[in-house]
């Protein structure tokens, strides 16, 4: 009975993953693809690997995701795995679904800070949903939840700075101008994570950190 207990997600949880996977995969291909903005994390690393070593990004996104996934499993339980797995494999198919069926276009034409606005805001609060919710999208996301803990930074912050320097190496083989607008979509993601992450906690326990469902350590 424990161990159901365990594994079980409640569906207020499971609606939240989903819509804040819906909502990431949805400004991902509307915004940042129909835009030309660049892609940070370790979607930037393995664009980067192709680009300087002809490494296949497929590959490359394995090799990178699945020691954090192991380490996640250690550090924060199978309870978040399972939900970054249900988070990660909806929106691979909420993206899929925008790719193949979707006729809506969001086209800012040359203004780009628009585009840059939006894709922050939106992104920011997709991946503060699921993070809220005790998942994340990808090994990207789970390495820097895990960062936060560490170092008490605020997660948006260790997003934003994680991103930002992937996007600013790839400047090697990026355009200069949609790079700079990404970073910029990237910093309003940060404080809208923060923001979502956070909405409610601070009144409710102000002296008590946010964990982001990381396993309490025992003696």
């Amino acid at each position: 009975m424990r161990n159901i207990t365990k594994w079980k997600i409640n569906s207020r949880q499971l609606l939240i993953m989903l819509s804040g996977s819906f909502l990431l995969a949805f400004s991902y291909y509307h915004i940042n693809f129909q835009n030309g903005l660049s892609e940070g994390g370790f979607v930037g690393l393995a664009l980067l690997g192709k680009y300087l070593f002809d490494l296949p990004p497929a590959l490359t996104m394995l090799v990178l995701d699945i020691p954090i996934f192991i380490l996640a499993v250690w550090l924060k339980g199978r309870k978040f795995i399972a939900h970054t797995l249900i988070a990660s494999m909806s929106f691979s198919l909420f993206y899929e679904l925008c790719d193949s069926f979707s006729p809506l276009r969001m086209d800012f034409g040359s203004n780009l800070l628009m585009a840059a606005l939006f894709s922050g805001l939106l992104t920011g609060l997709g991946a503060g949903l699921v993070i809220r919710a005790g998942g994340a999208t990808g090994g990207d996301d789970i390495l820097s939840l895990m960062i936060s803990q560490w170092t008490g930074l605020k997660i948006g912050t260790v997003f934003m700075a994680m991103d930002a320097i992937v996007l600013v190496v790839s400047l090697l083989y990026l355009p200069l101008k949609e790079t700079m607008f990404t970073i910029l979509a990237v910093m309003i993601a940060g404080q809208m994570i923060t923001w979502t992450v956070q909405f409610g906690h601070r009144a409710a326990a102000p002296r008590r950190p946010v964990t982001y469902g990381m396993k309490k350590k025992t003696a």
